[in-house]
Protein backbone atom coordinates (compact mmCIF):
# COMPACT_ATOMS: atom_id res chain seq x y z
CA UNK A 1 0.00 0.00 0.00
CA UNK A 2 1.84 3.72 -1.16
CA UNK A 3 0.82 6.18 1.06
CA UNK A 4 -1.23 9.14 0.10
CA UNK A 5 -1.90 13.01 1.12
CA UNK A 6 -4.01 13.27 4.59
CA UNK A 7 -3.08 9.56 5.35
CA UNK A 8 -3.32 8.75 9.27
CA UNK A 9 -0.18 7.16 9.95
CA UNK A 10 1.82 5.54 13.29
CA UNK A 11 5.58 5.56 13.57
CA UNK A 12 6.48 2.43 14.32
CA UNK A 13 10.68 3.35 15.13
CA UNK A 14 12.70 6.32 16.81
CA UNK A 15 11.90 8.36 19.56
CA UNK A 16 8.32 9.11 18.09
CA UNK A 17 7.47 5.79 18.38
CA UNK A 18 3.96 5.09 18.46
CA UNK A 19 2.39 8.54 18.03
CA UNK A 20 0.27 8.85 15.09
CA UNK A 21 0.77 11.59 11.98
CA UNK A 22 -0.77 12.99 9.06
CA UNK A 23 1.20 12.47 6.00
CA UNK A 24 1.49 15.90 4.44
CA UNK A 25 3.80 15.33 2.05
CA UNK A 26 6.60 13.50 0.04
CA UNK A 27 10.41 14.36 -0.20
CA UNK A 28 12.10 11.44 -2.18
CA UNK A 29 12.07 7.80 -0.38
CA UNK A 30 11.08 9.85 2.75
CA UNK A 31 7.76 10.85 3.38
CA UNK A 32 6.90 13.82 5.63
CA UNK A 33 4.28 13.57 8.63
CA UNK A 34 2.99 16.03 10.83
CA UNK A 35 0.85 16.00 13.55
CA UNK A 36 0.02 19.63 14.37
CA UNK A 37 1.68 19.95 17.70
CA UNK A 38 5.38 18.91 18.29
CA UNK A 39 5.51 18.54 14.39
CA UNK A 40 4.26 21.57 12.87
CA UNK A 41 3.13 21.70 8.81
CA UNK A 42 5.70 23.86 8.45
CA UNK A 43 8.52 21.56 9.86
CA UNK A 44 7.21 18.20 9.19
CA UNK A 45 9.33 15.15 10.15
CA UNK A 46 10.62 12.92 7.46
CA UNK A 47 10.21 9.32 7.84
CA UNK A 48 11.55 6.58 6.31
CA UNK A 49 8.57 4.50 4.82
CA UNK A 50 9.69 1.04 6.62
CA UNK A 51 9.49 2.96 9.90
CA UNK A 52 5.71 3.97 9.78
CA UNK A 53 2.72 1.82 9.93
CA UNK A 54 0.15 2.91 7.42
CA UNK A 55 -3.87 3.00 8.00
CA UNK A 56 -6.38 2.92 5.29
CA UNK A 57 -8.05 6.10 7.56
CA UNK A 58 -7.36 9.64 5.24
CA UNK A 59 -7.97 13.13 6.27
CA UNK A 60 -10.56 13.92 2.64
CA UNK A 61 -9.77 17.58 3.64
CA UNK A 62 -6.14 17.76 4.47
CA UNK A 63 -5.80 15.80 1.15
CA UNK A 64 -7.82 18.03 -0.90
CA UNK A 65 -6.37 20.96 0.16
CA UNK A 66 -2.86 19.53 -0.09
CA UNK A 67 -3.84 18.66 -3.38
CA UNK A 68 -4.81 22.21 -4.55
CA UNK A 69 -1.90 23.86 -2.90
CA UNK A 70 -3.81 25.34 -0.05
CA UNK A 71 -2.11 26.21 2.96
CA UNK A 72 -2.99 23.85 6.06
CA UNK A 73 -2.94 24.62 9.26
CA UNK A 74 -1.82 22.94 13.01
CA UNK A 75 -5.11 23.46 13.42
CA UNK A 76 -6.46 21.48 10.84
CA UNK A 77 -3.64 18.71 11.21
CA UNK A 78 -4.95 18.96 15.03
CA UNK A 79 -9.10 18.30 14.13
CA UNK A 80 -7.99 15.69 11.69
CA UNK A 81 -6.10 13.85 13.44
CA UNK A 82 -8.52 13.69 16.64
CA UNK A 83 -11.20 12.80 13.99
CA UNK A 84 -9.41 10.53 12.70
CA UNK A 85 -8.29 8.86 15.80
CA UNK A 86 -12.52 9.05 16.97
CA UNK A 87 -13.92 7.07 13.97
CA UNK A 88 -10.41 4.54 14.51
CA UNK A 89 -11.94 3.78 18.09
CA UNK A 90 -15.64 3.33 17.14
CA UNK A 91 -14.44 0.66 14.93
CA UNK A 92 -12.41 -1.36 17.06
Amino acid sequence: MDAQLGQLVTSTAGRDSGRQYVVVGFNGERILVADGDLRSVKRPKPKNIRHICLHSMVAEEVRTKLAANIPVSDADIRTALERLQDDGEEVD
